[in-house]
């Protein structure tokens, strides 16, 4: 099938000439999370081309280490894990492949569909953090797989990807799982939001924004504690943990 490319003000699409629609749709949505993200972190020095592949075995092969995310991701979770961010690509499932890995859950197509969002969300916390900022890709990754909690749970956050995420969330705590705190890279996607709302609770956007902008040297304690505000750690682990109960209990 042969390959074509769309505009808009900011961005570019790569995309099959059958997806032509939902590539218009793609970057209607990211117009609207670069203007969303503009008035939290610094705007993205850089031209950005989002490419929308039609097959994860597509994807997967513009970037040998996404199959090792997916490998350290838990399969429920697996399925949000939908693409990744370089220095000027965002490779991203395309519209109808998203749709087609969606469940039946209430959130789960909607969460899928703001996956292009998520992704524009990472590449913006990349370039606004000292750590990851000019960082090369392999390293960057890497430190990102370490800090995923934090820039996964921002990046999907800020999207609003997040807000569809109740059912989904609540569907794969009542297998049984008792996650890490904060959420390690294996539960981050679903499980690590919750955490970042909770933090931005008495700040809003603006303390996660904080937030994101260096990875603390000390660690995700030490991180976690300086924004925290009123609540000692265990109690924001409490909070977090009863709020993943209730989301299984169908709350």
């Amino acid at each position: 099938m042969p390959w074509t490319e769309s505009e808009s003000a900011s961005f570019r699409a790569r995309h099959a000439s059958a997806n032509t629609a939902d590539a218009g749709r793609v970057l209607r949505l990211l117009e609207r999370t670069r203007e969303l993200l503009e008035a939290q972190l610094p705007p993205l020095d850089a031209e950005l081309t989002v490419i929308l592949h039609d097959s994860p075995q597509a994807l997967a092969l513009s970037n040998p280490l996404l199959p090792l995310v997916w490998t350290l991701t838990a399969g429920p979770v697996r399925r949000y894990v939908t693409g990744w961010a370089g220095r000027h690509e965002l490779h991203v499932l395309s519209p109808r492949a998203l749709r087609a890995r969606a469940t039946l859950v209430p959130g789960s197509f909607e969460m899928l569909a703001l996956a292009p969002a998520s992704l524009y969300a990472k590449r913006v916390i990349a370039d606004a953090n000292r750590e990851l900022h000019g960082a090369r890709l392999p390293t960057r990754v890497w430190t990102e797989l370490h800090w995923a909690w934090l820039i996964e749970g921002a990046a999907r956050w800020f999207s609003g990807e997040s807000g569809h995420a109740r059912a989904v969330i609540g569907d794969y705590m009542r297998s049984g799982h008792r996650p890490r705190f904060p959420p390690s890279v294996r539960d981050a996607p679903l499980l690590a939001p919750p955490l970042i709302d909770l933090l931005a609770q008495s700040d809003g956007p603006t303390a996660v924004a904080r937030l994101v902008g260096r990875l603390h040297t000390a660690g995700a304690d030490a991180a976690l504690t300086s924004i925290a505000g009123a609540r000692s750690l265990a109690g924001l682990e409490q909070e977090w943990r009863s709020r993943l109960r209730r989301l299984a209990e169908g709350g």
